[in-house]
């Protein structure tokens, strides 16, 4: 009886369908794009020392008491219910009976979001050194990227259907996705090089490289993925492949994250212009994962 009030053990005890399952896997990779948004909200208005404390904001209290301190504090609140829906996902997947894999990809991802709190305490304590932050948001786009999979493995546990593509177009697939990492690392370290250090404090927060040579590495990345993936789109165009509109939402997004850096960059980089940036390179990211991961999906009868 004692056994039954663990957590574990109260979602085995719990019946999900198939379809709460991708519901609820779905919410979860939404909510990590939220928080790098609200992570990138913190940086790029200098509100990363607004709390030097954790979890409290200060020794002497605990609750915000300025703007900075709001934004950082706010952050903390969208990571702790990031970190909630995280968990209800993983109990969900032994709710609803899901394969190992699923399970699995549930209590990495809560892992490694719970991870985000002990290493933001860290890069507090160290004044925001622009590797500790770099680490930070790596660690985000490693989660994002394991809830991204989870949520298409959850979609396809509810709808039951996976077909394999031919071998031309899954090589041609890992060259864009290969390309898209390199496109959003080099926009990592654009941003870590640029004007926004994450702090409006006295504290000095370095940068690392000259912003002009890490924006023109950038630039050309953009090129790489977006030569790859047209190409790789004219492929699944000319096959009638099923994932031709999955690609053309990709586009679409590209178009506007496109769009939107060649204004910020002309424009001085307002911080909210730089904000939607942000947000939709996560964007992006996910839905190159969730293109890229269902053209290599085996079909449902050889999975184990």
């Amino acid at each position: 009886m004692e056994s039954s009030a663990h957590p574990l053990a109260r979602a085995r005890e719990l019946v999900l369908s198939p379809a709460g399952l991708r519901r609820l896997a779905i919410a979860n990779a939404g909510m990590l794009i939220v928080i790098m948004a609200t992570g990138a909200t913190v940086r790029l208005t200098g509100s990363g020392l607004g709390c030097e404390h954790w979890p409290g904001c200060a020794a002497q209290h605990f609750e915000p008491k300025s703007f900075h301190s709001y934004v950082e504090f706010g952050n903390r609140v969208v990571a702790f219910i990031t970190i909630c829906v995280t968990l209800a996902t993983w109990l969900g997947a032994i709710a609803a009976r899901a394969p190992k894999s699923i399970r699995r990809l549930g209590v990495v991802t809560f892992a490694g979001t719970l991870a985000q709190a002990p290493l933001g305490a860290i890069t507090i304590h160290y004044d925001l050194n622009p590797w500790l932050v770099l680490s930070h948001f790596l660690l985000s786009i490693v989660v994002l990227t394991l809830g991204v999979v989870l949520a298409v493995e959850a979609s396809r546990l509810a709808r039951g259907t996976a077909t394999r593509e031919p071998l031309w177009t899954r090589a041609g697939s890992i060259v864009v996705a290969v390309s898209a990492a390199v496109l959003l690392g080099s926009g990592m370290l654009t941003t870590a090089s640029g004007k926004y250090p994450g702090s409006s404090g006295s504290t000095i927060v370095r940068r690392l490289w000259s912003f002009e040579g890490v924006v023109y590495w950038h630039v050309r990345a953009t090129a790489v993925f977006g030569i790859s993936f047209a190409l790789l789109l004219i492929w699944l165009a000319r096959t009638h492949s099923r994932h031709v509109r999955a690609a053309l939402v990709v586009l679409a997004l590209l178009a506007v994250q496109m769009t939107v850096g060649e204004v910020q960059y002309r424009t001085e980089l307002p911080w909210w212009l730089v904000l939607i940036h942000v947000t939709l390179a996560a964007t992006v990211w996910a839905s190159v994962v969730a293109f890229v991961y269902r053209l290599w999906r085996p079909p449902a009868s050889t999975v184990a």
